[in-house]
């Protein structure tokens, strides 16, 4: 079996058709790249072929690199990982280089036979920097595809090409959004934005292409690069405009970054100083960059968790076995508030029947109401259609009636979280729906295993966490009450798969997993606030260390109203042993105080009338007064972050948390844990067990037992082990 084959016509055209067997998409190899190689060699030396066409037998071109692949050239080098990583990728340089030189006499420039790249739909990373060496790229008009290098997403950058290609191609300043930000855009933005030259009709593609080749001269084959003369777009670095350029690229950069994430600053780098020499010189810079960072932990953490890890969750990988397909065909959701409307918004998307119940039809229509301004954004936008925003809403019904539920096959509760009204609205539904449904209660923090307790089938009863707002956020916690049985963890796994949702299995415990761990990084902030540290060295802290958000503003956004019922709801479950009563104080008072949260327009943060905020309050200080003496930088980072790892160790060792990978994924994509450390125990892999233990060590001794070391973690340490070799699986691998 091969990856690429090639066909000569009548004309004298050769087609290379990509076309990986047994894989929905097209992704690099090795072992591709060199078939790729030798099927451009053949066709440049065979004398009856006038140009070349490089297309795919699929419907997308391709999805990018297979990833394996660095870690194959790492393997391959032995003791020097970074000399193997540099001569492989410089190995692929010189295979795209031989696609754009195509033959041409070196000296003239002539001679070249033309070669372009014939897309017919999705060609991402590799797949466009392969057409990028090409000479000129035609893609179908396929609105559903999606152009683009979206590597800087998973903590590299464009290493085969790509990064210097688009600069010289477009400029520094057109070419950030797509390089810095990972965008990407359909066939006709993609031609707008210069990515792409042509768009036509899906069954002219080939023939275009093939048109276009026969008919190109020397000079349309040759790169503006490699023509004397040359200019950047926009200015090289040593131009006025483009010195401009770069000054404020930088500034953007560590502006977005916070200088946590390599891979950002490396393609800076990258491109900076490629600009200043020749084109194959600028090759060997990308290529130097693009070690620097695969060679960095940061980017294995951040590929193994959000491309290798997610994708497998993606796909079920921790989905019961022997288990029947369980496609949602009509899910009934009861409460049309926020997150209801919102569950039912992504149900609706998915092409799901939706029944939304309320207690009375305003309630529940307003929900429907929500799904429409919702897609009223889509078409104001471009990203929807008239007809697309009514054939969405034509899936849901909404009602206050229960008999309307009679044949969903999943039910999903979001009512108000009281433990009485959910058993009520329990019960009602279990009198309607069929033996089979599956009900589910989208709680964040009541016991899934007490809920159940008013079902008639526990083992058919099980958590579904969306998390807030439900359109945007990716991440669906699942959790499996005592008796909660394989076939409702199936289903939910499968209908979150219908929505496009990552999903992760936990067992059930106070607060699950996620909020477990993002409530002490909260109150961890609120306790250095009543200890007189500086607020805004507190937020400052959380966001250099890769946070989205710092802890107040945080609670800002979740509204101190619900943390303080969280307290209470916490404080008369644990009595004795609750650990938060230097929290209470000050998220107790705020409370008193009218100050709520965003959605109050006051709280940690001032607020002006329009929601927008303008600084930290200035009143907490009256309150509260800030330190003369304030601590180191990294020691509030250290307690920020070891706030939530602790709590993700202990729910491991607590069997909580089944596997090292949702642990992870589930972090960053539930409360955006620093993403440039790969989640909790990727970063605990990259500390170190031992560094770990003498940290928790330290704020035990000085801050008390919350930072006391689980006996997992110091076991690990004496024995030297990381997370990703003990707890690694087949799959996990």
């Amino acid at each position: 079996m091969t990856d690429f084959t090639t066909q000569i016509d009548a004309d004298g055209v050769a087609v290379i058709t990509w076309d990986v067997p047994e894989k929905s998409m097209n992704v690099m190899s090795l072992e591709g790249f060199a078939e790729l190689e030798a099927a451009v060699d053949a066709a440049l030396a065979d004398d009856a072929v006038k140009g070349i066409v490089i297309t795919s037998g699929k419907a997308d071109f391709a999805g990018g690199m297979d990833l394996n692949v660095i870690a194959k050239m790492k393997e391959d080098a032995g003791d020097n990982p970074a000399k193997g990583l540099f001569e492989g990728t410089m190995a692929m340089h010189g295979v795209l280089r031989k696609i754009e030189r195509a033959g041409m006499d070196p000296k003239t420039n002539k001679g070249g036979k033309p070669i372009a790249a014939a897309l017919p739909g999705t060609a991402v990373g590799i797949g466009l920097e392969l057409p990028l060496a090409c000479h000129r790229i035609f893609a179908a008009d396929n609105p559903k595809a999606k152009i683009g290098l979206p590597e800087i997403m998973v903590g590299i950058f464009p290493g085969a090409g790509g990064t210097t290609r688009l600069v010289r191609k477009l400029g520094a300043m057109a070419a950030s959004p797509f390089l810095l930000e990972g965008k990407l855009s359909d066939p006709k933005k993609a031609k707008m934005a210069g990515l792409i030259d042509e768009v036509v009709p899906a069954e002219e593609l080939l023939p275009a292409a093939k048109a276009w080749v026969l008919s190109a001269t020397d000079a349309d084959i040759l790169k503006p690069w490699d023509a004397k003369g040359y200019k950047m777009p926009g200015g090289a670095p040593y131009h006025p405009a483009g010195f401009m350029t770069f000054v404020g690229a930088s500034a953007m950069v560590h502006s977005k970054t916070k200088g946590v994430y390599p891979a950002a600053k490396a393609l800076l780098s990258a491109v900076y100083e490629g600009a200043l020499v020749p084109f194959d010189t600028a090759l060997k810079i990308e290529a130097r960059w693009f070690t620097n960072v695969l060679m960095n932990p940061s980017s294995t953490a951040m590929i193994r968790s959000l491309f290798i890890n997610k994708e497998s969750l993606d796909k079920g990988a921790v989905r019961p076995a022997g288990i029947p397909d369980q496609r949602v065909k009509k899910v009934g959701i009861l409460g049309a508030g926020m997150m209801g409307a919102g569950i039912s918004l992504v149900s609706a998307k998915a092409g799901i029947d939706v029944v939304l119940l309320d207690q009375n039809q305003e309630a529940a229509d307003k929900g429907k109401a929500y799904c429409a301004s919702y897609m009223d954004k889509g078409i104001a936008r471009k990203k929807a259609t008239a007809e697309s925003k009514e054939a969405l809403l034509s899936h849901i019904t909404t009602t206050t009636d229960y008999a309307l539920l009679a044949d969903c096959d999943l039910i999903i509760e979001a009512v108000f979280e009281d433990v009485a009204i959910k058993a009520e609205v329990t019960a009602k539904v279990e009198a309607v729906i069929g033996a089979d449904c599956i009900f589910a209660t989208n709680t964040s923090t009541l016991p899934i295993t007490e809920l159940a307790k008013a079902s008639k089938h526990a083992d058919q009863y099980i958590g579904i966490h969306f998390f807030s707002p439900v359109e945007k956020m990716m991440l669906v916690e699942i959790i499996k009450g005592a008796a909660t049985g394989d076939r409702a963890v199936a289903k939910a796994l499968d209908y979150c798969r219908q929505i496009r949702k990552t999903p992760i299995v936990v067992n059930d415990a106070r607060f699950f997993y996620a909020n477990r761990c993002i409530i002490p990084f909260i109150n961890e902030g609120i306790r250095m606030v009543a200890e007189g540290v500086e607020p805004a060295l507190i937020e400052n802290a959380a966001k250099l260390v890769g946070m989205p958000l710092g802890p107040l503003q945080l609670t800002d956004e979740t509204s101190i109203d619900l943390g303080v019922k969280i307290a209470k709801a916490t404080k008369a479950a644990m009595g004795d042993a609750y650990p938060n009563e230097a929290v209470d104080p000050v998220l107790f008072w705020m409370a008193d105080e009218g100050r709520l949260g965003r959605k109050a327009n006051a709280g940690f943060y001032a607020y002006d009338d329009k929601g927008k905020r303008q600084g930290l309050w200035d009143g907490l200080a009256a309150r509260y007064p800030v330190a003369d003496e304030q601590p180191d930088l990294t020691e509030v980072q250290h307690r920020l972050l070891f706030a939530q790892v602790l709590e993700a160790v202990r729910a491991l060792d607590e069997g909580v948390l089944m596997d090292i990978r949702e642990g992870d994924v589930g972090a960053i994509l539930g409360w955006g844990f620093a993403p440039w450390s790969g989640g909790p125990f990727s970063w605990l892999d990259i500390l170190g067990a031992g560094r770990a233990v003498e940290l928790c060590d330290a704020l035990t001794e000085k801050f008390g037992p919350r930072f006391e070391t689980p006996d997992l973690l110091r076991e690990m340490a004496r024995n030297g082990e990381v997370f990703y070799t003990r707890f690694a699986t087949e799959k996990a691998a």
